[in-house]
């Protein structure tokens, strides 16, 4: 007996809305959340995709997050857009938010919008991947609960804290595609060992006292391995800047975990720049981001960020995705 079964993009899409809205979210609140969801289960991120479903439920349910919130904007300066969350779910707050802010960076270059208020944002290179799609260079920043400790201690004080660029290229696919977390791993993933009862690497996770751990429950009681040591936590301390100082967020010391149901929402933020690569290059973009692609390609076995998740995703659209059938059963408990 197989333990996946394989599904659509669209009927993944669909199985998200109906249980987002089963938990008690709002039809133009899940819709972002369940395509965002389907996006990341083609690129192969099946730690944020609908393992995540059951989560983002139980949150509604239990006041983590508001299913019924409405975000709204604000333009204080010219470049900035501003969107307030409102304890609801990030993917609303975003959509809402680069509705003004595409087009304001291809009429003026550049324009920044900041999040704040805001929820877990899912893959971030999902959502810079839209930028990139619109033919603007996206710089995106989120900062998540404390789960990194500084170099030299082991009390977390950073979380995560993924950032993303995606250059534009040909054909609506990013020439480029960053998206990577201060941490060796995303937390997710050391979650997703936790649930399945299985061991983590040596090098994703530390105990309480700062060693290193392959029991996953003993990792997120303790905290998450820096990527590159202290260079993680710099990126780190960069995301956390951008995503919570600037758009007014909390800080990953004061916001609640992710994952459980204690405490209240998170209250974290997203920061994301866009920029129109033809106001600054010179008219060569293309060119030069045609080379620097090529230097990397035309090596033997030699790949780009993102290369993986692109192949992914091409054969995701013509085949589907196997999905847990544990998974599945466990969204299929908030249809009732």
């Amino acid at each position: 007996m197989t333990d996946t079964k394989t599904l659509t993009l669209a009927e993944i899409e669909a199985l998200s809305l109906r249980a987002l809205i089963a938990a008690g979210t709002s039809e133009a609140n899940a819709a972002p959340l369940a395509r965002a969801t389907a996006a990341t289960e083609a690129d192969g991120v099946t730690s944020h995709g609908l393992a995540y479903i059951p989560i983002y439920c139980e949150h509604v349910q239990c006041g983590k997050v508001d299913g019924q919130a409405t975000p709204s904007l604000t333009q204080p300066r010219p470049g900035v857009i501003t969107v307030d969350a409102a304890t609801g779910f990030a993917h609303p707050a975003i959509d809402l938010g680069f509705e003004q802010l595409i087009p304001l960076a291809r009429e003026q270059g550049i324009a920044a919008l900041a999040i704040r208020e805001s929820y877990n944002c899912g893959v971030l290179g999902y959502h810079t991947y839209r930028l990139a799609e619109a033919g603007l260079l996206g710089i995106g920043f989120t900062n998540a609960p404390a789960s990194i400790a500084p170099s030299g201690g082991s009390t977390p004080v950073v979380g995560t804290n993924p950032f993303s660029i995606a250059a534009p290229g040909e054909g609506g696919e990013p020439a480029l595609l960053i998206d990577q977390s201060a941490s060796t791993i995303a937390k997710s993933e050391v979650m997703k060992h936790a649930r399945e009862g299985k061991p983590i690497p040596e090098g994703w996770a530390l105990d309480p006292e700062g060693k290193p751990t392959t029991d996953a429950e003993v990792g997120l009681k303790g905290s998450m391995a820096p990527s590159g040591g202290y260079k993680g936590v710099g990126v780190a301390l960069l995301v956390e800047t951008m995503a919570a100082a600037m758009t007014g967020a909390v800080l990953g010391i004061d916001a609640s975990p992710f994952s459980g149901t204690k405490g209240g929402p998170p209250r974290t933020g997203q920061f994301f720049l866009a920029i129109d690569p033809g106001a600054t290059s010179g008219g060569d973009f293309a060119a030069r981001m045609t080379a620097l692609t090529a230097a990397i390609h035309t090596q033997p076995g030699a790949h780009l960020p993102g290369d993986g998740r692109a192949a992914k995703r091409a054969r995701a659209r013509r085949d589907g995705v196997a999905v847990s059938i544990a998974t599945l059963e466990r969204i299929e408990a908030f249809l009732g």
